[in-house]
């Protein structure tokens, strides 16, 4: 298993300096495969497509690193999210703006929907569908990250992160009072 994590991450790193320098449409998995000097065979090995292999990447540097630490609350995991994107924004930038399958954006939108409707199901009362909300709130969510990462001089990531939370609690906020009425 460590042969097979050292291989991904050539692998990863090979892709992280190409996009310095190319479009993610421009890099072939054979280009990836040169610079680690690897053959295209070990590649397929571990990946389906380079597509993959940067959804893998999000999954080990940020995800698993953020289930593995405690993250008290959505917030808490909000700021670490923009923080390391924020870290890795030129990487991050280049791949929300490749869509369709297997894309990193779709890959993005799956995790952040299901953490939405997770922290959704604590407070919706079990007969209100949530899956509707929850969607709202990813597209919400992933569309504010996908435009903040591409300006160039964008904010700091927790003050971008404030700003989320902000804006979606005071959308609550409404929506609750309205529902009352």
């Amino acid at each position: 298993m460590a042969d097979s994590n050292i291989t991904k991450r050539a692998l990863a790193l090979a892709l992280k300096e190409l996009i310095k320098t190319h479009p993610i449409e421009k890099i072939s998995v054979g280009n990836i495969c040169d610079v680690c000097g690897m053959n295209r065979k070990s590649f397929y090995y571990h990946f389906q497509d380079k597509y993959e292999l940067i959804n893998w990447i999000y999954y080990t540097e940020f995800l698993k690193t953020a289930l593995e630490n405690p993250i008290n609350d959505s917030r808490e995991l909000l700021d670490a999210i923009c923080c390391y994107f924020y870290e890795n924004r030129e990487f991050y930038a280049k791949t929300f703006r490749i869509e369709g399958q297997n894309s990193f954006s779709d890959y993005f939108c799956s995790v952040v929907h299901r953490i939405l409707a997770e922290q959704l199901s604590d407070i919706f009362p079990a007969e209100d569908p949530i899956d509707p909300y929850a969607e709202f709130y990813t597209d919400a969510i992933v569309c504010a990250i996908k435009k903040w990462l591409s300006i160039k001089d964008c904010i700091p990531p927790l003050e971008f992160s404030q700003f989320i939370q902000e804006a979606i609690l005071g959308l609550s906020q409404r929506a609750a009072e309205t529902r009352i009425s």
